[in-house]
């Protein structure tokens, strides 16, 4: 009996730094459609393939051009940066003043665009980062409690993460780029009146988020040492539903329900069963929503009449 309880302590620890891992990898990429929605009102669809993107990047980085993993890294996310403005100024400009439906249609072309691009130029198998081309303290224990294991991977991975929301915060509420993406969000014809430059400020968001999906792509694979031209699609619907799970529209929203939606979904396989990991995190999803409709973190908006 002691042992039985020393094994489900256990079990529960290490989910517990799954979920963690798991989690802050779905704030990274929810944020970015958090921030795009905040201040266009604009579902990006899209955001999901730039994280693939990202992942196929930096692993061909690694594999085909023998370049250090350090430097692959940022490259690719600066190159997924580039995409998020292109994406922007290709796609979305000429529509900021066409209805909604007509953005989200293009927001689903482009997704469906990508993934067909990623799929000609590297093929449909699935793809590892070969692990010498990794840093080898990545596979080393970091910390050690009985059965419970912490890599120095997960370490990264959760460090960065932090980091990325850390700064992402500094950006938005201690610079003038962050304030003016906040005014946009407010109102953005009066923000265009103050004289800021609504173009330009838009390009920054979805350069910024697509940063942030581009770091998710390289973490997950080399976390799950695996990675697809449509790996995009699952993750990026995830990480929608922790964006409305926290609240669409508020970046702290996202990063709690990524975290929520990780947790859920490590702890239902662990628990329940693998097969179901995916429901189960869509059930937590619903049955918040359904008692707060706002998300977690979201307000609740009365329409004047």
């Amino acid at each position: 009996m002691h042992q039985n309880l020393l094994d489900s302590v256990s079990l529960l620890g290490q989910q517990l730094v799954n979920g963690i891992t798991l989690g802050s990898v779905y704030a990274l990429i929810a944020v970015g459609y958090t921030m795009v929605y905040g201040v266009i009102q604009l579902i990006n669809f899209a955001h999901g393939e730039v994280y693939m993107m990202g992942a196929m990047l930096a692993f061909t980085m690694v594999t085909s051009f023998k370049i250090s993993f350090w430097i692959s890294f940022p490259v690719a996310i600066v190159m997924c940066s580039i995409l998020g403005i292109l994406l922007d100024v290709v796609a979305y400009r000429p529509l900021r003043r066409a209805p909604r439906l007509a953005a989200l249609i293009t927001a689903i072309g482009m997704s469906l665009f990508l993934q067909n691009f990623a799929l000609l130029i590297w093929g449909s198998q699935i793809k590892a980062f070969p692990r010498q081309t990794l840093p080898a303290v990545f596979f080393k224990p970091a910390v050690s409690l009985g059965d419970i294991v912490v890599t120095w991977l997960q370490v990264f991975i959760l460090t960065v993460a932090v980091g990325m929301m850390i700064g992402l915060h500094a950006v938005i509420h201690h610079t003038k780029v962050g304030t003016a993406m906040r005014a946009i969000a407010q109102d953005k014809v009066t923000a265009s009146l103050m004289g800021i430059n609504v173009n330009r400020v838009i390009s920054f968001t979805f350069a910024i988020g697509s940063a942030m999906g581009a770091v998710a792509g390289v973490l997950v694979g080399i976390y799950y040492n695996a990675i697809w031209p449509t790996m995009g699609y699952i993750a990026g619907i995830k990480a929608f539903a922790a964006a409305v799970l926290g609240g669409i529209g508020s970046v702290p929203g996202a990063m709690l329900g990524g975290g929520v939606l990780g947790m859920a979904e490590v702890m239902g396989a662990g628990y329940i069963s693998s097969a179901y990991r995916d429901g189960i995190a869509y059930a937590v999803m619903i049955l918040v929503i359904i008692f707060k409709p706002s998300g977690l973190l979201g307000k609740s908006t009365v329409a004047k009449v």
